[in-house]
């Protein structure tokens, strides 16, 4: 702790700040600051305000059957298999059941019926998620939604007149502000720490959920320990300003620095999700410059290293940012004016928009400035309709299944589902690539262009029906609260 002293200093003939002596100019100037007295911080009103509002979300993932004369389950290899089942049994060929996966996280009521944000990593893969408010009262809960991107997810369960916590503006975070962090780590009752605003739109490569992942965290010295995953990074009125994400850990207990999601981005993935039921991604459509380089190739791209702000190693010619005449070699230095200096802090402000959406883009080429509206688009060059964005919402690929494909299956089309990655059919269902759906709620599927259709058409529960190659089984998959 920096004490101050004021010195108080009479009689005195001597240069002030000399160590010379006599009148000639000073060697070193020193500054004397009177002391002010100063309150203490004031911590028990925000924890107090905000602790109700924090969850302890536990999981259940169901693990997989796995057959007893499965080789994999032998840690011998085959030529072991012998000595294998005399020791460990052979189950008579029946399945052998791995114990399910408990896990523990938490999460941050943001309305007063029941949804909560956490992170998409507290709730993948599980098959069963509990909820324990504050007050002890427990509920089921179930996914609405995730990102994998920016490693969220928004869940819901069934409750009235919930303490909501406000939404702070994270972009008004400022190196050295105190903040708490709240959540149930370690599987104990909620807990309040406190720590500063360290760092800003940190980026520390944690995040491979996603394809396109973003990272802009908020680094904090505030405690975080495994559980807290989820939880809240509050200022000192008591407002969200981040989610509680990741640690930088040798350990993987706390040693030091926690990350967490800013407050802005969380809102713009809430909203999306409540919206479209899926996050609607603006891309610029550019390659960003690594802060790394070697001499060469910043020659080779004009990089001045006393410019701050983010250079243009390459451009889409179909994106947003050709469209709008942005070339390889410009350096993007503000987004609607606010200034970007890093590619985490681009990422953030790019992430927090849609496509469609117009922002206002300042850029350095050749040393002029200049200014230039960019309307995002898709990662595939185009604006996503409401029956794509539909179809994008399941997050899988399709495809029309030939006719000589169908004949083989003993039907009269379908659509196969090729790739399954983030989205409802992998959150609600155990669909695994390879399926044909032969049917949406009641309308049969002979294309992707009518699997669109059907699916612009659906309410918010339906069920998808089809069967898998080589078997004549039908299956059925539900589909809960689907947002068109």
């Amino acid at each position: 702790m920096a004490v101050g002293v004021t010195f108080t200093l009479k009689n005195w003939n001597g240069a002030y700040g000399n160590v010379q002596g006599g009148n000639k100019s000073a060697v070193f100037q020193t500054g004397y600051t009177e002391t002010k007295s100063l309150a203490p911080v004031d911590f028990e009103k925000a924890a107090t305000a905000a602790v109700p509002s924090v969850v302890h979300i536990k999981t259940i993932i169901k693990a997989n059957s796995t057959a007893g004369n499965d080789s994999r389950q032998n840690p011998f290899g085959d030529e072991g298999n012998d000595f294998f089942k005399r020791f460990f049994g052979d189950n008579g060929g029946q399945p052998l059941q791995q114990p399910d996966q408990r896990a523990s996280g938490s999460g941050v009521i943001v309305s007063a019926d029941g949804y909560i944000v956490t992170n998409n990593h507290v709730v993948d893969g599980a098959s069963e998620i509990s909820v324990t408010l504050n007050d002890r009262k427990n509920y089921s809960a179930k996914v609405i939604g995730t990102d994998a991107n920016t490693d969220l997810a928004l869940i819901k369960i069934d409750g009235h007149n919930l303490p909501v916590m406000p939404m702070g503006n994270s972009d008004d975070a400022r190196l050295g502000q105190w903040v708490l962090a709240i959540g149930y780590p370690l599987n104990l009752d909620v807990t309040v720490t406190e720590g500063i605003v360290s760092a800003k739109s940190r980026n520390i490569g944690i995040n491979r959920q996603g394809a396109a992942p973003v990272e802009s965290f908020i680094q904090t010295d505030a405690a975080v320990n495994p559980g807290s995953s989820g939880g809240a990074l509050i200022n000192t009125n008591g407002e969200l300003i981040g989610i509680n994400a990741a640690i930088a850990s040798p350990t993987g207990s706390y040693a030091g620095y926690a990350y967490s999601i800013p407050s802005n981005l969380v809102k713009k993935v809430i909203e999306d999700i409540l919206k479209f039921g899926t996050v609607q991604r603006g891309y610029l459509g550019i390659s960003m410059a690594p802060q790394q380089m070697d001499e060469e190739k910043k020659k080779e791209l004009g990089i001045n290293d006393d410019v701050n702000g983010v250079w243009i190693a390459d451009v889409d010619p179909k994106g947003a940012a050709a469209e709008a005449g942005l070339r390889k070699s410009d350096a993007i230095i503000k987004i609607n004016d606010v200034p970007v200096s890093t590619s985490s802090q681009l990422a953030e402000q790019i992430a927090r928009d849609k496509p469609g959406d117009k922002l206002k883009i300042t850029y350095l080429r050749n040393g002029n400035e200049n200014t230039v509206d960019v309307v995002l688009k898709n990662k595939l060059g185009t604006f996503s309709s409401q029956k794509t964005a539909a179809i994008e919402t399941l997050g899988a690929e399709f495809s029309t299944v030939s006719e000589e494909e169908a004949a083989k299956m003993g039907i009269e089309g379908g659509v196969q589902v090729t790739n399954i990655q983030n989205g409802i059919i992998s959150n609600q269902t155990r669909m695994r690539p390879g399926f044909v759906i032969t049917k949406i709620g009641d309308q049969n599927i002979k294309s992707v262009e009518d699997l669109k259709e059907a699916l612009a058409s659906q309410p918010a529960n339906f069920q998808i029906q089809g069967l898998y190659p080589g078997s004549r089984e039908v299956y059925y998959y539900g589909i809960n609260d689907f947002k068109k």
